[in-house]
């Protein structure tokens, strides 16, 4: 399969991370916390390695993994070295209390990626209104993704593909900020009686 890069260290890093060596991708981990990616590096197996954070990616598909505060400044960070890659916005802007989103309608956190991107980066939303541990059992799931760049997000349809789910492309970035409701939507799901092993999909008829 291919290189997937991911931004991050924490529970959907390894939901994702882990998803992916299953199904074939070679999985390179770059974290601030060094010793964390590497033990996550040895928990994925599979040939996972551990890049420096900061340097380019080795995956064309670079999944940002991070809390949705950090996000923007990581890929500052990294400037130009994600310069023709497609970058994966799982980030939820959550509010204090998970009831809301601290962001607006046309500021949702992929665009302000997608702003902070170097040239020829580009920025797709997806994986956020999935639960990590759902992602992690390995089962069929339908996964809504929004993106300017019709070549980026068939690259990202073909990744969610091998991972055994259906993409659904819910249209141009701008969307991004209703998939970060749709999180909250699922937040609302699980804490009233669904659990937090419920996910969201859509049936075609």
């Amino acid at each position: 399969m291919t290189t997937i890069s991911i931004i991050g260290s924490g529970n959907m890093a390894t939901a994702i991370g882990t998803r992916a060596a299953k199904h074939g991708h070679t999985i390179e981990l770059m974290s601030r916390d060094t010793a964390k990616a590497q033990a996550l590096a040895d928990q994925i197996g599979n040939g996972a390695t551990v890049g420096t954070f900061g340097a380019r990616p080795a995956g064309d598909i670079v999944i940002v993994a991070v809390l949705y505060a950090g996000a923007v400044e990581v890929v500052q960070h990294y400037g130009d070295a994600l310069s023709g890659k497609i970058l994966v916005d799982i980030t939820n802007p959550f509010n204090a209390d998970g009831t809301g989103l601290v962001t607006t309608e046309g500021n949702s956190v992929a665009q302000q990626i997608a702003a902070a991107a170097p040239e020829g980066a580009y920025v797709v939303k997806a994986f956020n209104s999935i639960f990590g541990g759902v992602l992690a059992e390995d089962k069929p799931l339908d996964a809504f993704f929004a993106g300017d760049s019709a070549e980026a997000k068939a690259r990202v349809a073909a990744f969610l593909e091998s991972l055994d789910m259906r993409p659904l492309d819910v249209g141009g970035l701008a969307m991004a900020y209703v998939l970060e409701w749709a999180s909250i939507l699922l937040m609302g799901l699980a804490r009233n009686g669904a659990g937090f092993d419920v996910a969201l999909g859509a049936e075609v008829h």
